[in-house]
């Protein structure tokens, strides 16, 4: 935003973030809020605005349910940011009945090989088609594949579930100003046998025939 010179307000996009998230809390009513990581955005540093701007995050959302933080790759020295009642696990994730929550910078241990499903996040899928309405729009991907690409000594299919970066200001309109993150995880799954990509309100606009233009 800063390089088109477009300024916002101090805090505003935060406020924002904070105040969707807080709206979906009193909506679906859950015992806790599980984060899959990249909440910093500076990687190796701690910049100016975050050290005001994160504790206040977390302040804010801790108010209405419990927190678990999945660190992302973006995360390093958040620990010197976050209040003393957010529990912060391993960025390798946590398993939640058959289904792994994980940030996706990091291959999964065997140990969670039992898992059926992988949500992750890191990966930031956007819709490219330069003549369409949603072009540069934030999308969800399921992909089915095999679960012996992944975890060697297992059989089986598994699902992998990609989420949409939730802040809003992530988008492009042009695919060479768009930086992808590279993933272990996809890196493994190079001939997906079935995906399905999903708009932010739940239409599918297409399938694994162009998985190359939004991962």
């Amino acid at each position: 935003m800063t390089s088109n010179e477009i300024f916002i307000g101090k805090n505003s996009t935060i406020n924002e973030t904070i105040q969707d998230i807080l709206e979906i809390i009193d909506t679906e009513k859950p015992d806790s809020l599980i984060l899959l990581g990249d909440i910093k955005s500076s990687i190796k540093n701690i910049s100016k605005s975050e050290w005001n701007e994160i504790p206040m995050f977390f302040e804010k959302i801790r108010e209405k349910c419990e927190i678990t933080l999945i660190p992302g790759n973006h995360d390093a020295n958040i620990q010197r940011l976050i209040p003393d009642n957010i529990s912060m696990i391993s960025s390798t994730g946590m398993v939640e009945e058959n289904v792994l929550l994980t940030h996706g910078h990091t291959m999964p241990s065997e140990n969670f090989s039992h898992v059926d499903k992988i949500i992750m996040g890191h990966v930031h899928p956007v819709f490219f088609q330069e003549d369409s309405v949603i072009n540069g729009q934030r999308v969800w991907v399921s992909i089915k594949t095999e679960k012996e690409k992944i975890f060697p000594n297992k059989s089986g299919e598994l699902e992998i579930i990609i989420i949409p970066s939730f802040n809003k200001y992530f988008y492009a309109t042009h695919r060479k100003k768009y930086k992808k993150s590279i993933s272990p995880i996809i890196d493994k799954i190079k001939n997906i046998s079935t995906a399905k990509i999903v708009t932010l309100d739940g239409a599918i606009i297409g399938n694994e025939s162009i998985i190359k233009q939004v991962i």
